[in-house]
């Protein structure tokens, strides 16, 4: 490591002190984590912060690099953790002629509607690039805006919010309406030869209440979103417990033959707690 800049081999040097078993242990509360702050974006959708909390001078990073690099990743070092999406921007100056910028933050697969914000934000509080006098390069021509209308659509497995494909909803502007249940009229099963794992929700005359989450779908979306369903799943009519109907995920009912029943469930995050 004789090659490294001494700060970088300070650093990767610490690694020794940490066995094998330290790293899983990590893996395993980083992803308790991701868990516990998923549900944020339940009720958010932008979250805004400094880009850095403070501006240091040269001789302060390299009078002690370690804890300034540190201190400037302050709001930035979650976001790969949490496998979030952010882009950060310019937004003006500080009183001292210092600068200062904003990071706009969202969920994974976010990144079209972000960039779009950043752009925005970035020409409302600055007319140059960087440090110049040059005039920032015209917008480019916006995106015709959405209708606004959008399509109910009840998720009860992998979609769902905390779970392994829901990016595939708020990755689209979805936005979670309710969480409930479907009437006493369906079959749930493990579908467990997929990655992820994902349940099968099959109309039954001996069925029972599954939980679903019901989210709003802008319909200029729908449609990519369908194509990505994998056969033997699809989208049909799902009734819910107080009788109103919404698209919803069904399975065919072939495909369940071998699979395993897990209806005295209810829900498909108590199959994933290991039910």
């Amino acid at each position: 490591m004789r090659h490294f800049c001494s700060v970088t081999r300070a650093i990767i040097g610490g690694a020794t002190k940490f066995a094998a078993a330290d790293a899983f242990t990590a893996f395993y509360r980083l992803k308790e984590l991701q868990r516990q702050t998923a549900p944020v974006w339940d009720r958010v959708d932008i979250l805004v912060t400094p880009t850095a909390g403070t501006v240091y001078r040269i001789a302060e990073v390299e009078a002690d690099p370690i804890r300034t690099n540190s201190n400037l990743g302050h709001y930035t070092n979650f976001m790969n953790l949490l496998d979030l999406s952010a882009i950060a921007v310019p937004a003006g100056f500080q009183s001292d002629g210092l600068p200062f910028g904003i990071t706009l933050i969202a969920p994974a697969f976010a990144d079209e509607a972000l960039c779009a914000l950043g752009d925005a934000a970035h020409r409302a509080a600055v007319a140059t690039m960087g440090a110049t006098n040059n005039p920032l390069p015209p917008a480019r021509p916006a995106t015709p805006a959405s209708s606004g209308a959008t399509i109910r659509v009840a998720v009860c497995g992998a979609h769902m919010s905390g779970l392994p494909l829901n990016h595939q909803l708020t990755g689209r502007g979805a936005r979670l309406l309710l969480q409930c249940r479907t009437a006493p009229q369906y079959r749930f099963y493990a579908l467990t030869e997929f990655s992820p794992p994902r349940p099968g929700l099959v109309r039954s005359d001996q069925g029972v209440s599954i939980d679903v989450e019901v989210w709003a779908v802008p319909s200029e979306a729908f449609g990519s979103f369908v194509d990505g369903i994998p056969a033997p799943l699809g989208i049909g009519t799902v009734v819910l417990a107080d009788g109103s109907q919404v698209k919803g995920f069904l399975c065919e009912a072939h495909a369940v033959r071998s699979a395993r029943d897990i209806s005295s469930l209810g829900s498909w995050h108590n199959f994933v707690k290991g039910g």
